[in-house]
C-alpha cells in the first residue's frame, strides 16, 4: 500500500492557509458571467499552452488559441497543434469529471491519457509493457529509469486506492493533488505522455475537492516559467533508479514546492478577480441562473464578436458538431439564442436582446 513520506513543515502550513483564504475570496466574489466564463477560457488555454511547452511544443500562445479556438492550421507544425488540441479537450473533460464527482479510477487515467496524447475517439491507453527513461536532452545520459514495465499495474492500483482513502481523511486537496502529480509521474505508467497526464491528474483532484478557484487558473504556468526548479523538485533522491531510493523518497521538499507554487498563483488569482469585480456584487438575474456550463461557455464568446457559428461552438465546447447542432436546437426554443443568418452553409446566430444586455462588450437592443 502506498504511504508518501511527507512532512507537514510550517512553510507547507502557511500556504495551505493562504490558498484557504484566496479560495474565500473568490467563492465569496461574483463575477458578471460573460467576463467569468472569458475568465474561464483564457485559464485553459494558458493550462493547454504551458503544460505542452513542458514537452516541446513549438506554439505560441496565441498560436495555440487560433488552433484551439479559431481551427487554424500550421504547416510543418501537425503534431503540435493536434497536441494543444487533445489538451484543451482532455481539460473540458476534466471539468466535466469534477462536476459529476468521478471517481478516479484506473480506467478513468488511461481515458485521459488517451484524450491527452491520441485524441477523443481514442480508447484508454494501455500501460507500458517495456523499460522507458529519461535522458537528458543535451548528453543523452539516464536522469531517471522509473519501475519494471511489471510493477506499473500494482503501483497504479495502490495510487488510486490511495487518492479515494486521503479523500475520504479528509487530507487537504493541494497534498492529495501534489503527491498524486509525484507519484504518476514517478511510476511513469505510459511510454509518453505522462507529465501532461500528471498535470491534468493534479487539476481534477483539486477541482473534484471544490478547489477550482472558479476555474480562473493555471498550474502549468507555474512550473512552465521556470522548468529547471520544477525538475528540481521533482528530483526528491540522488539516484536515478527507482528501485535504488526513488520509490520511498521523502516527498517534503516536492510537496513544499508545489503547495508554494499554488498558494502564490492563488493569491495572485484573488486580487485579479476583485480587482475585476464590483463589490459588493449584484444578484446574478434569473434569465442568466437557467443557462448551464455549456451554455455559459457559449455566452462568454460573444463578448468578442457579434455572432457564432455553430463549428465555433463545437470548438469551444469540445464536443462534436452533430451534438452541438442538438443544443443549439434546444437553446433557439429557449430563446437566448437567435438564428442571424438561414443560409445553411453560413449559419450564424446571435444572442436575443434580453441576454445581449448581460455582455459588456455589446449594447442590447
Amino acid at each position: 500500500m502506498l504511504k508518501p513520506r511527507f512532512t507537514f513543515t510550517a512553510t507547507i502550513v502557511r500556504d495551505l492557509m493562504a490558498i484557504e483564504a484566496a479560495r474565500q475570496t473568490v467563492q465569496l466574489t461574483t463575477l458578471p458571467p460573460a467576463l467569468a466564463e472569458r475568465l474561464r477560457t483564457q485559464a485553459r488555454l494558458r493550462s493547454t499552452h504551458f503544460s505542452t511547452r513542458i514537452e516541446g511544443n513549438r506554439l505560441t500562445l496565441a498560436e495555440a488559441q487560433a488552433a484551439v479556438l479559431g481551427g487554424q492550421r500550421f504547416p510543418g507544425r501537425t503534431r503540435d497543434v493536434h497536441e494543444v488540441q487533445n489538451y484543451y479537450r482532455a481539460l473540458q473533460q476534466v471539468e466535466e469529471w469534477a462536476e459529476r464527482r468521478t471517481s478516479i479510477n484506473e480506467e478513468l487515467i488511461r481515458k485521459l491519457h488517451a484524450l491527452i496524447f491520441t485524441g477523443p475517439r481514442a480508447r484508454p491507453t494501455p500501460y507500458r509493457d517495456g523499460q522507458n527513461a529519461i535522458r537528458d536532452a543535451a548528453s543523452g545520459a539516464i536522469v531517471y529509469l522509473p519501475p519494471e514495465a511489471a510493477d506499473v499495474p500494482p503501483l497504479m492500483a495502490d495510487l488510486v486506492v490511495w487518492i479515494a482513502q486521503a479523500e475520504r481523511e479528509q487530507t487537504p486537496a493541494p497534498v492529495v493533488a501534489g503527491l498524486a502529480h509525484y507519484q504518476f509521474v514517478t511510476i511513469h505508467p505510459f511510454y509518453d505522455g505522462n507529465g501532461r497526464t500528471a498535470r491534468a491528474l493534479a487539476t481534477l483532484i483539486l477541482y473534484r475537492q471544490g478547489y477550482d478557484l472558479g476555474r480562473f487558473y493555471s498550474l502549468e504556468e507555474i512550473y512552465a516559467q521556470d522548468l529547471p526548479a520544477y525538475y528540481a523538485a521533482l528530483q526528491t533522491h540522488p539516484h536515478a533508479n527507482y528501485y535504488e531510493g526513488r520509490g520511498d523518497a521523502d516527498l517534503t521538499g516536492w510537496l513544499e514546492y508545489f503547495v508554494d507554487g499554488m498558494a502564490a498563483l492563488f493569491q495572485r488569482v484573488a486580487v485579479e478577480v476583485r480587482e475585476q469585480a464590483d463589490l459588493p456584487a449584484a444578484p446574478e438575474p434569473a434569465a442568466l441562473r437557467q443557462l448551464d456550463r455549456r451554455a455559459r461557455i457559449v455566452l462568454g464568446l460573444f463578448s468578442k464578436q457579434e455572432s457564432v457559428t455553430a463549428a465555433e461552438m463545437a470548438r469551444a465546447l469540445g464536443l462534436s458538431p452533430r451534438t452541438v447542432r442538438d443544443l443549439v436546437a434546444g437553446w433557439l426554443a429557449d430563446g437566448w439564442l437567435v438564428l442571424a443568418d438561414p443560409a445553411r452553409k453560413s449559419r450564424r446566430y446571435h444572442l436575443s436582446a434580453e441576454y445581449r444586455q448581460f455582455i459588456g462588450g455589446i449594447t442590447a437592443e
